[in-house]
Formats: structure tokens, C-alpha cells, sequence
């Protein structure tokens, strides 16, 4: 996964876990598991989490592509 150093720190969007959870249309639970285990990365803002919006474009890009992947294998 890129890192969002190579954009401007002003120009970061950051979703909270329920924003991110409507995006991918899973539970907040889910969310809080996929930054705990490192596999979306987020700061801690307080008792919160924000995530990067770009990471979980990227999150969802190769974890789709995997999936379409596994799926065309014999």
C-alpha cells in the first residue's frame, strides 16, 4: 500500500470508522479489525480512529483485484 507522504499533508482527506465503514459497506467493527491488524492504516485522533480516504480506495483496489484473481484460477 502507498503511503500519503507524497501528498501534502493539506490536502489529506481523513474519513472517521463510520464514514469508512459506509463506503465499503461493512460494519464499524469490521473497520476497527482492519486497522488493528495493520491492513488499513489510520491515525488516533483522541478515542478515535481517522483513516486516509486514499487508503481505502487502495484497500479496496487490490483486495478486489485479489478476489477477482482467485475467482478466474482454475
Amino acid at each position: 500500500m502507498r503511503h500519503e507522504a507524497a501528498r501534502p499533508l493539506n490536502e489529506v482527506v481523513f474519513l472517521t470508522v463510520a464514514e469508512v465503514a459506509a463506503v465499503m459497506r461493512v460494519s464499524k467493527m469490521t473497520v476497527y479489525r482492519l486497522v488493528h491488524s495493520g491492513h488499513l492504516p489510520a491515525i488516533r485522533v483522541g478515542r478515535s480512529f481517522r483513516v486516509p480516504e486514499q487508503a481505502v480506495h487502495e484497500y479496496l483496489r487490490e483486495n478486489s483485484m485479489e478476489s477477482i484473481e482467485s475467482t478466474e484460477r482454475p
